[in-house]
């Protein structure tokens, strides 16, 4: 019999109790795993910002409209290139359950501010022409099976025409995915004209306005000559990198890195806990066997290695599965909300980290119980029987 399956003989020796352990410990891997994906998906839209993009906003809020005509009044800001006006359409098909994150857009000057969006030339040539045409982002393909040349109606949950209907004739015209894979394409752009033109209330106004500038490090300076455009006008405005925008609409979901390390920090705590005390008892129980295997030859430092792979096998064991549990979790819940987040899962860098939490889960709770196993004192031990 080797130190191996002593290691697993031991830790399994009460089954209920390695069973629970474990359970507790897959518990926590489980919630580290799906606040990771979750704040993967969150922080995708500060990885895909560009330098030289900037996001002009309603002072009050980002859902607060502008008027139209600021666009052309920030084009002649000195340092501006391109001006990208867009409406959040707040859309859905056929059933409300099933959203859609919709804009309405200028076709030519939204694709001509954000370039990693890769559209076939055809099909882009299409939707910037086409009134009725819309493009869809690749995610939303998988998700609703839609390809070029079909028709939708899309719902919008804010928004009624002049005639009371509350649904948009879309012609899917063209289909665009990610260059590098951070930006997320789970999004429909329908054209900002025809989706004006019917509306029964809030015509000629949008929500925000992309802006590229020519030099990055002139930010600063055309954000404050932007404002002081609009300064103590009825629609006062709020300019700041694309970066600075996306991570302040995600912070309106709270703050996900700060959950993060509460919960897990609380949960660990917890666990670091159960865990070690449990151990501290499970060797206590075995002196005598230890005092025994230290007359069979079995030196210190081999009890001590023997205690401390126990319990970093309790850690990787329960580890593991809560995190391949997550992993599914996430994929379902990436499927389920992909009409409104990007889609998220687990990082490498997620998964390292969890190793690393393993690792010093096993050893923190490890290193006393193997202490006080390497010190059994074979007379006192035994002395006892």
């Amino acid at each position: 019999m080797n130190d191996a399956t002593l290691v697993r003989k031991n830790l399994f020796r009460k089954r209920l109790r390695a069973i629970l352990l474990t359970v507790s410990i897959l518990i926590a891997f489980l919630i580290y795993g799906m606040l990771g994906a979750m704040q993967n998906a969150f922080s995708m839209g500060m990885e895909g910002a560009a330098q030289d993009r900037l996001v002009t906003v309603n002072r009050i809020n980002f859902t607060v409209a502008l008027p139209y005509a600021y666009r052309e009044r920030i084009q002649q800001v000195e340092g501006v290139r391109t001006v990208a006006p867009a409406s959040w359409f707040g859309g859905y098909f056929q059933e409300p359950q099933n959203m859609v994150q919709s804009f309405a857009v200028d076709p030519a000057s939204y694709l001509e501010a954000y370039p990693e969006l890769v559209f076939q030339p055809d099909e882009q040539a299409a939707f910037i022409e086409g009134r009725t045409c819309a493009a869809i982002g690749r995610a939303l393909v998988t998700q609703f099976g839609w390809s070029v040349g079909d028709r939708i109606p899309l719902m919008s949950n804010i928004w009624q025409q002049q005639d009371g209907s509350q649904a948009w004739d879309l012609d899917i015209c063209a289909i665009f995915d990610d260059a590098d894979g951070t930006y997320p394409t789970n999004y429909l752009m329908l054209h900002y004209e025809y989706f004006n033109e019917s509306l029964a209330f809030g015509r000629d106004s949008f929500h925000w306005i992309a802006i590229v500038t020519d030099d990055p490090g002139q930010n600063d300076r055309i954000s404050q000559d932007i404002d002081a455009l609009f300064a103590n006008s009825p629609a006062e405005t709020s300019t700041t990198t694309e970066a600075a925008f996306n991570e302040a609409f995600m912070e309106q979901f709270g703050n996900i890195g700060l959950i993060l390390t509460w919960v897990i920090g609380a949960a660990f705590a917890t666990i670091l806990m159960i865990v070690g005390t449990t151990m501290v008892m499970a060797v206590n129980e075995r002196t005598r066997e230890i005092a025994v295997l230290k007359t069979l030859g079995f030196t210190a430092p081999r009890i001590f290695r023997m205690v401390l792979w126990e319990a970093l096998l309790l850690s990787f064991i329960g580890g593991l599965i809560g995190l391949g549990l997550a992993a599914l979790a996430a994929q379902g819940a990436s499927a389920a909300m992909s009409g409104f987040l990007p889609p998220f899962g687990l990082s490498l860098a997620n998964t390292l980290t969890a190793i690393g939490f393993m690792v010093a889960l096993g050893l923190i709770t490890g290193l006393l119980p193997a202490w006080n196993a390497m010190r059994v004192r074979i007379s006192e031990a035994l002395g006892k029987i």
